[in-house]
């Protein structure tokens, strides 16, 4: 856990890109036989958000007559390392086990476990309920339509949780310092 605190704080500070890329290949080496499966979910994990942020920055860098190559190159291999080492923490390490000595950040982090677990059970019944109801391929408007729908479901469910778990830390304490 030292060190991956240790790594973030330390990728935080190198602003080459050829330095992080190096970096990110020796995580691959030290990972093992995981080294695949972990990149993969990184990179799943990734794509579509650092895909908006970085036409977002190529979009406001051309306005300004900005060069936007090494900054979305830094950019995305530091995310993409500190992605792929926070799954590696998670798949080789306890972080719930290793929090045990700070009630609070336990509490925070066994939240953040509980909210997982219910986003990923509401997505897998989205997908189920969608596979079952489009016996055919379906077409690009009924994709459009469920993903809205789902979004609105998942926004609604965002907030209800933020508000609950909000008043559940403050009952607790959390929020007194």
């Amino acid at each position: 856990m030292l060190a991956y605190l240790v790594a973030v704080i330390g990728i935080g500070f190198v602003h080459q890109p050829l330095i992080l890329a190096l970096a990110l290949a020796g995580a691959l080496l030290a990972a093992g036989s995981l080294r695949w499966r972990l990149l993969r979910r990184a990179v799943l994990a990734l794509l579509l958000f650092n895909a908006g942020v970085s036409l977002a920055y190529v979009i406001v860098a051309g306005w300004q007559g900005k060069a936007v190559l090494d900054a979305l190159l830094l950019i995305n291999l530091r995310v993409l390392l500190l992605v792929f080492l926070g799954f590696w923490l998670v798949e080789r390490g306890k972080p719930l086990a290793a929090l045990a000595g700070w009630p609070l950040l336990s509490m925070i982090a066994t939240l953040a476990v509980g909210q997982i677990a219910v986003y990923r059970r509401l997505l897998d019944d989205f997908r189920l309920a969608f596979r079952s109801r489009n016996p055919l391929p379906p077409r690009p408007a009924t994709l459009l339509r469920h993903a809205g729908a789902q979004g609105s479901a998942l926004l609604d469910k965002s907030l209800q949780s933020a508000e609950q778990t909000a008043q559940a830390m403050r009952s607790r304490g959390a929020f007194d310092v």
